[in-house]
Protein backbone atom coordinates (compact mmCIF):
# COMPACT_ATOMS: atom_id res chain seq x y z
CA UNK A 1 0.00 0.00 0.00
CA UNK A 2 1.17 3.67 -0.74
CA UNK A 3 1.90 6.11 1.97
CA UNK A 4 -0.99 8.55 1.44
CA UNK A 5 0.37 12.12 0.97
CA UNK A 6 0.54 15.01 3.50
CA UNK A 7 0.33 18.70 2.46
CA UNK A 8 1.84 21.47 5.25
CA UNK A 9 -0.19 24.29 6.19
CA UNK A 10 2.43 26.77 6.31
CA UNK A 11 1.31 28.62 9.57
CA UNK A 12 4.36 30.59 11.24
CA UNK A 13 4.11 32.62 14.60
CA UNK A 14 1.99 36.02 13.09
CA UNK A 15 1.21 34.96 9.77
CA UNK A 16 -1.69 33.85 7.26
CA UNK A 17 -2.62 30.65 6.78
CA UNK A 18 -1.05 29.51 3.78
CA UNK A 19 -1.94 26.18 0.90
CA UNK A 20 -0.73 25.75 -1.99
CA UNK A 21 0.02 29.61 -2.57
CA UNK A 22 -3.47 30.69 -1.36
CA UNK A 23 -3.86 32.95 1.15
CA UNK A 24 -5.95 33.95 4.16
CA UNK A 25 -9.55 34.35 3.31
CA UNK A 26 -8.81 32.74 -0.40
CA UNK A 27 -8.54 29.73 1.57
CA UNK A 28 -12.31 30.31 2.62
CA UNK A 29 -13.57 31.52 -0.98
CA UNK A 30 -12.11 28.45 -2.65
CA UNK A 31 -13.53 26.32 -0.03
CA UNK A 32 -16.95 27.64 -0.75
CA UNK A 33 -17.28 27.79 -4.38
CA UNK A 34 -15.91 24.53 -5.09
CA UNK A 35 -18.57 23.31 -2.09
CA UNK A 36 -21.41 25.73 -3.87
CA UNK A 37 -20.51 23.99 -7.26
CA UNK A 38 -20.85 20.80 -5.94
CA UNK A 39 -24.28 21.06 -4.28
CA UNK A 40 -25.42 22.68 -7.49
CA UNK A 41 -24.13 19.69 -9.57
CA UNK A 42 -26.00 17.36 -6.93
CA UNK A 43 -29.21 19.58 -7.30
CA UNK A 44 -29.29 19.75 -10.72
CA UNK A 45 -28.25 15.61 -11.01
CA UNK A 46 -31.29 14.83 -8.51
CA UNK A 47 -33.90 16.93 -10.49
CA UNK A 48 -33.16 15.06 -13.58
CA UNK A 49 -30.81 16.87 -15.84
CA UNK A 50 -28.37 15.24 -17.68
CA UNK A 51 -25.76 13.40 -16.39
CA UNK A 52 -23.38 14.35 -18.93
CA UNK A 53 -24.99 18.04 -18.76
CA UNK A 54 -24.12 17.81 -14.86
CA UNK A 55 -20.58 16.38 -15.37
CA UNK A 56 -19.40 19.53 -17.92
CA UNK A 57 -21.61 22.40 -15.83
CA UNK A 58 -19.82 21.09 -13.13
CA UNK A 59 -16.31 20.49 -14.56
CA UNK A 60 -16.37 24.03 -16.00
CA UNK A 61 -17.38 25.89 -12.76
CA UNK A 62 -15.12 24.13 -10.78
CA UNK A 63 -12.35 25.20 -12.95
CA UNK A 64 -13.41 28.77 -13.29
CA UNK A 65 -13.44 29.05 -9.44
CA UNK A 66 -10.31 28.07 -9.19
CA UNK A 67 -8.74 30.30 -11.87
CA UNK A 68 -10.85 33.10 -10.32
CA UNK A 69 -9.59 32.41 -6.79
CA UNK A 70 -5.93 32.37 -7.70
CA UNK A 71 -6.62 34.96 -9.85
CA UNK A 72 -7.78 37.19 -6.87
CA UNK A 73 -5.09 36.15 -4.83
CA UNK A 74 -1.93 37.13 -7.36
CA UNK A 75 -3.92 40.50 -7.69
CA UNK A 76 -4.76 42.00 -4.56
CA UNK A 77 -2.44 39.22 -2.14
CA UNK A 78 -3.24 39.07 1.60
CA UNK A 79 -5.21 41.97 2.60
CA UNK A 80 -5.40 43.60 -1.10
CA UNK A 81 -9.40 42.05 -1.27
CA UNK A 82 -10.32 43.46 2.12
CA UNK A 83 -9.10 46.72 1.65
CA UNK A 84 -10.91 47.25 -2.02
CA UNK A 85 -14.08 46.10 0.08
CA UNK A 86 -13.56 48.52 2.58
CA UNK A 87 -12.92 51.25 0.21
CA UNK A 88 -16.56 50.71 -1.02
CA UNK A 89 -18.25 51.34 2.15
CA UNK A 90 -16.54 55.09 1.96
CA UNK A 91 -18.69 58.10 1.34
CA UNK A 92 -17.80 59.85 -2.08
CA UNK A 93 -18.15 63.24 -0.99
CA UNK A 94 -18.57 64.97 2.32
CA UNK A 95 -20.60 67.58 3.22
CA UNK A 96 -20.83 70.37 5.80
CA UNK A 97 -24.52 70.81 7.39
CA UNK A 98 -23.20 73.61 9.81
CA UNK A 99 -23.24 76.90 8.80
CA UNK A 100 -20.59 78.86 7.07
CA UNK A 101 -20.34 81.26 9.66
CA UNK A 102 -19.29 79.71 12.41
CA UNK A 103 -15.86 78.77 10.85
CA UNK A 104 -15.17 82.56 9.62
CA UNK A 105 -13.75 85.03 12.00
CA UNK A 106 -14.37 88.46 11.66
CA UNK A 107 -12.76 91.16 13.17
CA UNK A 108 -15.96 91.92 15.55
CA UNK A 109 -15.57 88.35 17.29
CA UNK A 110 -11.93 88.83 18.05
CA UNK A 111 -10.65 90.25 21.12
CA UNK A 112 -7.71 92.62 21.01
Amino acid sequence: MEARKTYAINKGIGRSVEFKGLKAQYLFIFAGGLLAVLILVMILYTVGVQPYLCLGLGVGLASFVVWQTFSLNQKYGEYGLMKKAAGKRLPKYLRNQKSVRLFIRTSSNTKN
